[in-house]
């Protein structure tokens, strides 16, 4: 069960409520680069990211925007873009009125703002302009970030008290606060609670349960999660996954957003695999079938099953865009590629479909079992391209 949170609308994506779990992510390309981005932001949306923040800096940035979404359009891809700002959204905003038009999201930091009044002057004219042109705001909090005069000031009260609290415990309660205030200003500028999405991002796994445990008692307010530079390959997906199916499980969470660094020319959109397999696993959304595969020991020193269980994903992985409008609950299904006698008959059976290969010693022949039934035993050198056939056949029996 979710925690109960207000519903936000983003264009045509809701978040928030009853709703699921939203997957969003952000390109990484000069968005001055009208063609590169465009590129980028269609690899995403196409990939399964149901929303793509661009990084808005310049006015050469801010003038793309709507050449962009225009581009995305001709391709057929409706995609919902969230600005991201920092230090001088408030001009670019202002001066580029079809940027602020056509950006479906601004995605602001109090951090990253400005000092004092300065601070509360060009927050202002961001929430103005965000009612004026009736968009959501991500206020999203960052450690890396924080806003210095909070926490000077949290850290010198913590001081005074006759049992001070550790100081990781005042910047945790900082970022709450810096988030919390930043909301209650937005709302009494005008901005209505539903428009509201607050994240109070941080790089380490504990720090971020903490914080999101406690802002979720503190509010009602829709939240993003996602861990902050979460770093590169295995690592950046290991602490990532930590962190969010810890807070997910607990019903926190209505948004997220995976931050992998990419090796260097590597595709952007795994983090969109990543944000959906953490979200298939728990199961709270399903976005492809799910091959269940063993990992292998001393009874199958044959690598066929690991091939088999690699085509069959891949065959799934390229199949899913035609088939979700073709096969209806298609995605849950699950397919079972085991490797030898000892699980392989029960996993497969457990399996809307499954094939247990044989292992060491075992016959030479592979049975085939469709919702728990033995079908048809397959042998010789075609058990890949005939279980394919099986497995197509399949969905379009029960899913067509």
């Amino acid at each position: 069960m979710r925690n109960k949170t207000c519903e936000v609308n983003v264009a045509n994506v809701s978040i928030g409520a009853d709703h699921p779990v939203v997957v969003q992510s952000m390109t990484n390309t000069d968005t001055e680069d009208v063609i590169a981005t465009v590129k980028q932001c269609a690899e995403l949306y196409q990939a399964g990211s149901e929303l793509v923040r661009i990084t808005v800096n310049t006015e050469a940035a801010a003038q793309a925007v709507p050449r962009i979404q225009s581009q995305l359009e001709k391709m057929g891809l409706d995609i919902p873009l969230v600005g991201d700002f920092h230090f001088n959204g408030h001009k670019l905003l202002s001066r580029y009125p079809d940027c602020a038009k056509t950006l479906a999201k601004y995605r602001i930091n109090p951090g990253n703002i400005g000092r004092g009044h300065s601070r509360d002057d060009k927050f202002s004219q961001l929430i103005e302009l965000a009612c004026e042109n009736d968009k959501a705001v991500r206020i999203g909090v960052n450690w890396g970030s924080l806003d210095q005069e909070l926490m000077a000031r949290m850290m010198d009260e913590n001081s005074l008290l006759a049992e001070p609290r550790e100081p990781v415990d005042v910047m945790h309660d900082a970022l709450i606060t810096s988030a919390l205030d930043s909301a209650k200003t937005a709302e009494q500028l005008g901005l209505s609670k539903n428009k509201i999405i607050l994240s109070c991002k941080m790089s380490g796994v504990q720090d971020l349960v903490k914080v999101y445990q406690d802002l979720s008692q503190r509010c009602d307010y829709a939240l993003h999660l996602g861990l902050t530079e979460a770093g590169m390959g295995s690592k950046g997906i290991v602490a990532s996954t930590a962190a969010l199916s810890i807070l997910l499980q607990q019903g926190i969470g209505d948004t997220i957003r995976i931050s992998l660094t990419p090796e260097p020319g590597a595709p952007r959109e795994k983090e969109v695999q990543v944000a959906q397999e953490i979200l298939q696993a728990l199961e709270l959304r399903t976005f492809t079938p799910t091959v269940i595969a063993c990992p292998g020991c001393g009874r199958t020193s044959s690598d066929t099953f690991q091939h088999l269980a690699k085509n069959i994903q891949a065959f799934l992985k390229q199949s899913m865009p035609a088939w979700r409008t073709q096969y209806h609950g298609v995605e849950d299904l699950n397919v079972a590629v085991m490797g030898c006698v000892v699980n392989g008959p029960g996993e497969s059976k457990h399996a809307n479909i499954g094939i247990s290969l044989p292992g060491n010693g075992e016959k030479p022949v592979a049975p085939v079992y469709e919702d728990g039934v033995k079908t048809v035993t397959l042998k010789g050198d075609r058990i890949a391209e005939e279980f394919q056939e099986v497995v197509l056949n399949y969905i379009q029996r029960s899913f067509g």
